[in-house]
């Protein structure tokens, strides 16, 4: 069957098109001037829109709304209320007002607070999103909404994402006026983020109680296979997962989400998808949508897709990488340099202006991506290292070091690349290479942060780009409108801001354990582990930071502290019982087994006449070490379940945190050692779950 893409698209989405052709003229400016300039609505104009937005919805099937959030949880939430009303004769009317499109109500204390609220204190508020178009799915109108407490705290991801939004279009526009802009009436963040998943065969999956409870195999000796020959990357796409990609693209497209790159990636079993950019509200919107969509139409191919950061060892884990710009209303990207960017004051200001933020803040990065899962991924092979840097390329670094000691800067002329095969097309070299192992890295007219985890909302990554931003933004306003020459003062503090904040600057191998060393001679910070970065988040500057944009209150930054740590502690104790568990009831049952069969083999070769150790070294060899194993990995198991508990009764967040990390973490390591050794060694036909070899290639 064909499907025609501009047809199918958008089409279960009340967008502005649906909008403009469906309410009066006055409600739709009112709504347009709402969304544009963040203008409260009157109650009789969400009536009317509310009315419109029903009788829409019920045309596309739908019997239901909800209110869809994105609590601290780290996916969405949604309660789902039908349209019916009943009438006096016993029937029922479809309704839908304005009330119960602008506000809604979720028990609060049942989703994390990190101490905001008290179990006693359910009470929580839903509240209608404007600027992020409500759609139709299996039947029920999506609306999206922010989350808040009873007091007003923000509870979810949206709210400070908008919040950090108004915050840099603030002090942006600041900056931009005094560059003569008077047409500009706005700016807006573009994201593009770039998801990474693998999948799996379900019947295989389901054999495994590590990524039914985890997402990800705590167990499994690699396979002689695996991404050794780089022939899966860009690699043929196999018919079955083919098939999922375009059903997903077609379901994605339908919800206005804008699908447009798949292909396979580094590993096995490996993907990746990547959306046309959008607004930066959007964009979180809708790849938490494209997370749901892809799990539920796996399902549907019998695959299971894990968005886990590390679902295999010793394969590539997967992100999410977060390509992030600024862009005017007038559809001007403020990071695209031009033909001669060394000439391009403003964009110089605004490139000098990430460069400080990323440096100032760069604690603040690091936090926006920490997760048990992402600690795996962080400083592998396959992912950026935990230090966060600026990859700018050859022809800018060229450019502010010239700014830097005041000289000449000779442009570079783009040369025409020379393959040798006169029928290939000519084309002109790009003046800079790219770097895919720095965690930031600008790109041409956009940075793009690689340290996001593939399971993460990339909601916090961009507000705190959006907060540091915003406030160097604001130091640079305050120096430039009180300037007598604004292009002496201008031609200083680009001057100055490289002189300061060189040292985030980095072009080279950030794999290398010379970056390592070299980053620390610089003063640049190494947090390897979530409670390390953590452990900043209530810094005074952060604080102060936040306060000052209106992004979060103390308390807020305090709450997501707690449940940083506390999500920590979670995730990593239910994989050390589930480690106990399968350690106690799987592995060594069948390792046994398997010994016993060995032992019950050297005995009869030995009443056979067989000498030892000559004829009987394989076995003898083999039982000594299984029953080591055996022995060890139990004392480990049993240790494991017990320091979970212990350490689960420590109430300081903090110590708790670190008890993890330095007690549980190591110990889950040797566990994993001794069970992975063991399967090396033991028959297949005894190992208990399916292998490295079977998950990875079992999708065929």
């Amino acid at each position: 069957m064909v499907v025609n893409i501009p047809e199918i698209f958008g089409t279960m989405v009340f967008d502005d098109k649906e909008m403009k052709a469906r309410l009066p003229e006055e409600v739709y400016i009112s709504i347009k001037k709402t969304i544009k300039d963040g203008r409260s609505l009157k109650l009789e104009t969400a009536n009317v829109i509310a009315a419109a937005m029903r009788d829409w919805a019920i045309e596309k099937g739908a019997t239901h709304f909800t209110h869809w959030f994105q609590p601290m949880t780290g996916i969405t939430a949604e309660k789902h209320d039908s349209f019916i009303s009943p009438t006096e004769d016993g029937g029922v009317i479809m309704d839908f007002r304005g009330n119960a499109l602008v506000k809604g109500e979720s028990d609060a204390s049942s989703f994390p607070s990190g101490g905001l609220r008290a179990t006693f204190e359910a009470r929580g508020y839903t509240a209608w999103d404007p600027t992020s178009y409500a759609f139709v799915k299996d039947h029920v109108l999506y609306i999206p909404t922010a989350f808040c407490s009873w007091g007003g705290e923000a509870l979810d991801q949206k709210t400070p994402l908008l919040r950090s939004i108004e915050a840099l279009n603030r002090q942006a526009m600041r900056v931009l006026k005094l560059f003569g802009n008077e047409d500009v009436t706005s700016v807006q963040t573009t994201v593009g983020p770039e998801q990474e998943y693998f999948l799996v065969d379900a019947e295989i999956y389901n054999q495994r109680k590590d990524l039914l409870y985890t997402g990800r195999t705590l167990f499994g000796a690699k396979p002689p296979k695996g991404q050794d020959l780089g022939d899966h990357y860009y690699g043929s796409i196999k018919p079955r997962v083919q098939a999922f990609m375009r059903e997903l693209d077609e379901e994605l497209w339908r919800v206005g989400v804008l699908a447009k790159t798949e292909h396979n990636e580094a590993a096995p079993a490996q993907h990746e998808l990547a959306p046309v950019y959008t607004t930066g509200n959007l964009a979180v919107d809708h790849n938490q949508l494209t997370m749901e969509l892809m799990q539920k139409i796996a399902k549907r191919h019998g695959m299971v897709c894990l968005l886990h950061e590390k679902p295999f060892a010793g394969v590539n884990g997967s992100g999410k990488h977060n390509n992030w710009s600024i862009s005017t209303n007038t559809g001007v990207n403020l990071f695209e340099p031009g033909e001669t960017p060394h000439e391009n004051a403003q964009f110089l200001l605004f490139l000098c202006a990430v460069i400080r933020a990323v440096d100032e803040y760069q604690e603040l990065l690091r936090i926006s991506v920490a997760s048990a899962g992402n600690d795996h991924r962080l400083g592998a092979n396959e992912a950026p290292p935990a230090i966060v840097s600026i990859f700018i390329g050859e022809e800018l670094e060229a450019i502010l070091k010239s700014i830097e000691q005041e000289s000449a800067y000779a442009m570079q002329e783009k040369t025409q690349m020379r393959i040798g095969v006169h029928v290939l097309p000519k084309f002109s070299k790009d003046t800079t290479d790219r770097n895919r192992t720095s965690p930031f890295a600008f790109t041409g007219n956009k940075f793009e942060f690689r340290m996001p985890g593939s399971s993460a909302s990339v909601a916090p990554p961009n507000v705190m780009l959006n907060a540091a931003v915003a406030e160097v933004l604001s130091d640079f306003a305050d120096i430039l409108e009180g300037a007598v020459d604004f292009k002496a003062v201008l031609h200083d503090l680009i001057r100055d801001t490289i002189r300061q904040h060189k040292r985030i600057i980095f072009n080279g191998n950030g794999y290398g354990d010379e970056w390592v060393e070299e980053a620390a001679r610089r003063g640049l910070a190494n947090h390897r582990t979530t409670p390390d970065a953590v452990a900043h988040f209530t810094d005074a500057k952060y604080v102060a930071l936040f306060a000052k944009h209106r992004i979060f209150s103390q308390g807020e930054i305090v709450s997501r502290h707690r449940i940083l740590l506390s999500n920590y502690c979670k995730v990593n104790n239910i994989e050390a019982l589930t480690m106990s568990e399968m350690a106690e009831r799987e592995f060594i049952p069948a390792i046994c087994k398997y010994t016993k069969v060995l032992s019950e083999g050297l005995l009869a070769k030995r009443s056979l006449g067989f000498v030892p150790p000559l004829d009987t070294a394989y076995e003898e060899e083999v039982i000594r070490t299984l029953s080591a194993i055996t022995s060890e990995a139990h004392e480990q198991a049993k240790k494991l379940s017990s320091l979970v508990v212990e350490i689960r009764k420590e109430k300081n967040i903090t110590i708790r945190a670190e008890r993890v990390r330095d007690e549980i973490c190591p110990l889950m390591e040797t566990l994993r050692e001794r069970i992975d050794r063991a399967e090396g060694l033991t028959d297949r036909a005894f190992w208990p779950v399916p292998t490295y070899g079977e998950l990875l290639y079992g999708v065929r």
